[in-house]
């Protein structure tokens, strides 16, 4: 990582990211669905770029290694909130139980490694495979459910939704025991 250069192309992507996140929330709680689709799509796709270009042409930094991740989490999260509250002319939310679920479990994780970040390696701490398959269900299902919303009902869209939500559930408990258990187990020595 290089600590010195914080103002690189894939920072500033990710604040590109976390600067619509308000304009996705309005979008959303006022029932501009497709605006709502566009804003995700589009922040899925910087977070895809900012990645590449950092890896591509070595611009990592602390400071991407922060944001990168709080970005996501800021956004996810206000997916989940306000498609599970139900706004303006949605008509494919996400079930409650699973919208606090997925919040819960980045709460619990987050503080958990606030609470230990001296006590335990870096390594604990980065994402697994699990947890990389959780955060890809969990986008796949609220872009669904975005554009769900933006086409209007469907008879068609019944069986597709509630199964996604079922998997983002199961995994979202199954990668959080994963992380637990990794993050409490200790070195051999």
């Amino acid at each position: 990582m290089n600590p010195s250069s914080s103002l690189t192309l894939p920072n500033a992507l990710t604040l590109l990211r976390i600067l619509a996140i308000p304009f996705f929330a309005i979008a959303v709680w006022y029932g501009h669905h497709w605006q709502a689709f566009g804003l995700f799509a589009a922040a899925g796709f910087t977070d895809l770029l900012d990645g590449f270009i950092a890896r591509t042409f070595n611009q990592r930094s602390d400071l991407g290694a922060l944001m990168d991740p709080a970005a996501d989490k800021l956004l996810m999260t206000t997916a989940f909130i306000l498609m599970a509250w139900r706004t303006h002319g949605m008509t494919a939310p996400i079930p409650v139980w699973v919208a606090i679920l997925a919040i819960t479990r980045d709460l619990v994780i987050s503080f958990y490694a606030f609470a230990s970040v001296d006590r335990l390696s870096d390594s604990k701490f980065h994402p697994s495979l699990l947890g990389k398959l959780s955060t890809a269900i969990q986008l796949c299902a609220v872009s669904l459910g975005l554009l769900f919303n933006a086409l209007g009902y469907r008879a068609w869209m019944d069986p597709l939704l509630p199964e996604m939500y079922w998997l983002v559930a199961a995994l979202v408990l199954a990668s959080g025991i994963h992380y637990f258990m990794r993050a409490t187990r200790t070195p051999v020595a």
